[in-house]
């Protein structure tokens, strides 16, 4: 399988606080790489790095290649990286359907030229979009409450959402942060299924979750971070079953 995203000698300080320390890594297409470790280790803000919130004092994020250097979140995303949120972001008061209608990789309403002047190819567009909105929908189990305001969901609901509207960018790597927090029952399951299938069709993903079960089921592989480092690689069942590694991870 060929890499996707590659990471070399990443680096990120505030003040005092060392988030990445000089991380290497690579996202394989058509593979699941599960990021695990304390609170504090570095995971999310791993994940700001590959995306463009915050840039790195030092090292490069390459996506198929092509160096994200200087590149903004937005740009990011047009290349094809897509995340979720820890804390969703989602719009409230849109209905679900229009919380993904507005997430493709570029949304044709976006620009006033085009509605001026070919407001026919901006129809078509959101037509399009909103074909492939409805069938995500259909696919997270969520098209009963397509209509319905997205903050008057339940919780677990609102995470689908989140992974349904990362699903509208066609990710060749899809970045998922907390997934399963809050998330229980059949949704616990979608998302499951929903990553699995990605993965089949050659998406890199990539899972930070303190859900060890959701981890050691779903991912090809682990990685344990600690204090920003990447302290081991291998087998999640391995990961966990290292006393070094739970004791920095549990405590003692």
């Amino acid at each position: 399988m060929s890499a996707v995203v590659e990471i070399r000698g990443l680096e990120k300080r505030f003040g005092g606080i060392v988030v990445a320390d000089g991380i290497d890594l690579t996202l394989t297409a058509g593979r699941v790489l599960g990021l695990i470790g304390p609170n504090g280790a570095g995971k999310t803000s791993l994940f700001n790095l590959i995306s463009g919130v915050v840039r790195p004092d030092a090292g490069s994020v390459r996506l198929d290649g092509r160096p994200l250097d200087g590149m903004k979140m937005h740009q990011r995303a047009r290349l094809g990286l897509s995340r979720t949120w820890q804390n969703l972001r989602l719009f409230p008061s849109l209905s679900v359907l229009d919380n993904l209608m507005v997430a493709p990789r570029r949304y044709a309403g976006e620009s006033l030229l085009r509605l001026a002047f070919f407001p026919g190819v901006v129809r078509q567009a959101e037509a399009e979009s909103r074909r492939k909105a409805l069938q995500i929908l259909e696919r997270t189990g969520l098209a009963d409450v397509a209509n319905k305001p997205a903050g008057g969901l339940t919780f677990g609901q609102q995470k689908l959402v989140g992974v349904a509207r990362a699903l509208m960018n066609d990710a060749r790597c899809l970045l998922l942060d907390e997934p399963m927090a809050g998330v229980e029952g059949q949704a616990y399951q979608t998302i499951q299924n929903v990553v699995r299938d990605l993965a089949a069709s050659g998406v890199a993903v990539c899972v930070v979750e303190h859900n060890v079960a959701f981890i050691r089921d779903l991912c090809d592989e682990g990685v344990f971070m600690f204090a920003g480092r990447v302290l081991a690689r291998g087998a999640v069942a391995d990961l966990i079953a290292d006393p070094r590694l739970t004791e920095l991870y549990f405590g003692t």
